[in-house]
């Protein structure tokens, strides 16, 4: 596979689409990163504090340009989740290479943050079988890690179909220092679903 940060590939299945993140995705996101409901779903471990919730298409776009200012700068990756039955934007998947200090080094880290409506098991392994298989080569790892707070149920329903185990150890923030829980790991040859 070619270099991400080179050429972002496209990723599908019958019913998602996974694509690089686009301006012209601001007003369907604005509907996801302003859901209430989605919030407490989303991954803001080391993000200098943002929350990912924005409430007016300015915010959202100032979120979508910082991504893209991430992607040049080869920090991460952010996919638009493409409902392909309405053909519109139903959430993104972040993706990157970690380097830590910590027992993470060298892990995949997959964010996926989606409308509270499709926070279901059977939507949320859909979109994982789509992206999960082809992370361990784009970011050269043999694990891929991804946080599910004890009380995403349906979340961890799919990420426990996938072969995602819980994990023991904290990540420890590379900006502050904390100590984030509730990670699960897959590890390349534990998956269940190829």
């Amino acid at each position: 596979m070619s270099d991400v940060y080179e050429k972002c590939p496209v990723f599908e299945n019958e019913n998602y689409l996974l694509r690089f993140v686009e301006e012209t995705d601001v007003s369907d996101l604005l509907e996801v990163y302003s859901d209430k409901n989605a919030l407490p779903f989303f991954n803001s471990d080391n993000c200098n504090g943002d929350n990912f919730y924005y409430s007016t298409e300015e915010k959202m776009l100032e979120a979508v340009k910082f991504w893209l200012f991430s992607y040049r700068e080869r920090y991460f990756v952010r996919f638009t989740v493409m409902d392909k039955s309405l053909n519109k934007a139903v959430g993104t998947v972040e993706l990157f290479r970690r380097n830590s200090n910590d027992k993470f080094d060298g892990y995949g880290v997959l964010r996926l943050d989606v409308k509270s409506d499709y926070e279901k098991e059977n939507i949320l392994f859909d979109i994982l079988s789509v992206i999960v298989p082809p992370a361990f080569e784009m970011f050269d790892c043999t694990e891929i890690i991804t946080k599910v707070p004890v009380y995403a149920v349906e979340r961890v329903k799919a990420v426990q179909k996938f072969g995602f185990s819980k994990s023991e150890y904290f990540m420890i923030g590379t900006h502050d220092g904390y100590a984030y829980k509730d990670y699960w790991i897959l590890h390349i040859n534990n998956r269940k679903y190829k």
